[in-house]
């Protein structure tokens, strides 16, 4: 396997993020178009409707976990850490991450949204263990 098969993953990852940031400025024209909030509104996050609020908490999640997601895919790859059980391991957090993106911005259900963060709490922990193991 090549080192850059790592490097997929964390595209995918980094789409994420760009697909949440146009749903956060959709629904937020959307309310300003609707009526149900301002542009000013916007100024502070705490007054800002539901619909975007989810959204834009979600935005925030994006920069907490998948940096170390990122950091670690970027350590495997320089120091040829990448095999088949790694590059799995990324994808399925990556997986776990449009899942918890997805119901965070939609039905927000927190039990399930809780469940798709400690899966992926977990493989990027076991990604930093297999790069433990690796330089050892």
């Amino acid at each position: 396997m090549t080192n850059t098969a790592m490097i997929w993953p964390v595209i995918a990852q980094v789409l994420l993020v760009y697909i949440v940031y146009g749903l956060m400025g959709k629904r937020r024209f959307g309310a300003v178009r609707q009526g149900t909030a301002r542009a000013r509104d916007f100024l502070i996050p705490s007054v800002e409707p539901e619909t975007s609020a989810t959204v834009a908490r979600n935005l925030t999640n994006q920069f907490e976990l998948p940096v170390l997601f990122c950091f670690v895919c970027t350590l495997l790859y320089v120091t040829d850490g990448v095999s088949i059980l790694t590059v799995s391991a990324a994808w399925l957090f990556v997986l776990s991450r449009y899942g918890h993106a997805f119901v965070h911005v939609t039905s927000n259900r927190l039990m399930l949204r809780h469940r798709l963060f400690v899966a992926g709490l977990f493989l990027n922990a076991l990604l930093w263990l297999l790069l433990a193991i690796h330089i050892v």
